[in-house]
């Protein structure tokens, strides 16, 4: 059987990166700390990414372009369950990148790039809301006016934005560890979809219920 090929470097240095991020957060890794972490040098580390800059933007843009992919499922959603999972799934994105989330307000006031394309990030997000309002809308499972549709999904982007920094706040030193994610993800979805109890249908207000409740039991660590 043939070996598999060594992974690349520069694929190695981001790996471990995105790890040293969301575990000690960006301000606190060093290139230093990452070559050490890697036992490479640090000109092996330079040579692939010059400055620590390029580092977190290589891993925004890996960030946007699953984000980008994730929110074009939102033109699926027809009702509760279906948003239920997008919620869920856009969270597990966001907790795998959660450094970008942690140290927001540092990064987008250091970073010219991150402020500007987070901005998008914002915006795509939003847009893809309003379709999900829409498609539920539709399906006749979500009752809700054209003029408060705007509001309730810029509201549901907040929630969507800051959940883990809320989390952050009320545990410390625990909410941001892998084997705190499972519940604080379930958490999140839930509240973001709390957002719609008002407008839903009836069935599908208990259905939600009866989601949340569910998986509340049985909360998985994402992977």
């Amino acid at each position: 059987m043939a070996k598999k090929p060594p992974r690349r470097t520069a694929e190695r240095i981001l790996e471990v990166t995105l790890d040293l991020f969301n575990r000690f957060g960006e301000p606190n890794v060093s290139t230093t700390l990452i070559s050490a972490e890697l036992k490479i040098s640090p000109g092996n580390l330079y040579y692939h990414y010059p400055a620590k800059e390029e580092l977190i933007n290589a891993l925004f843009n890996r960030y946007e372009q699953g984000l980008l992919e994730l929110l074009g499922a939102s033109d699926g959603v027809r009702d509760v369950e279906d948003a239920w999972f997008f919620l869920h799934s856009l969270f597990e994105l966001i907790w795998q990148y959660r450094f970008l989330y942690r140290d927001l307000n540092d990064l987008l006031s250091n970073n010219r790039r991150l402020e500007t394309h987070f901005q998008s990030v914002l915006n795509q997000k939003t847009q893809a809301v309003r379709r999900l309002l829409d498609g539920m809308s539709g399906s006749g499972a979500l009752h809700i006016d054209a003029r408060e549709r705007d509001t309730t999904s810029t509201s549901m982007v907040v929630v969507l934005t800051y959940w883990l920094s809320f989390e952050y706040v009320l545990n410390p030193r625990q909410a941001l560890e892998p084997e705190s994610a499972g519940v604080a993800l379930l958490r999140g979805a839930s509240h973001v979809l709390q957002l719609l109890v008002p407008y839903l249908e009836p069935t599908q207000r208990a259905h939600l219920l009866h989601l949340v409740e569910a998986y509340a039991d049985t909360p998985k660590e994402p992977a």
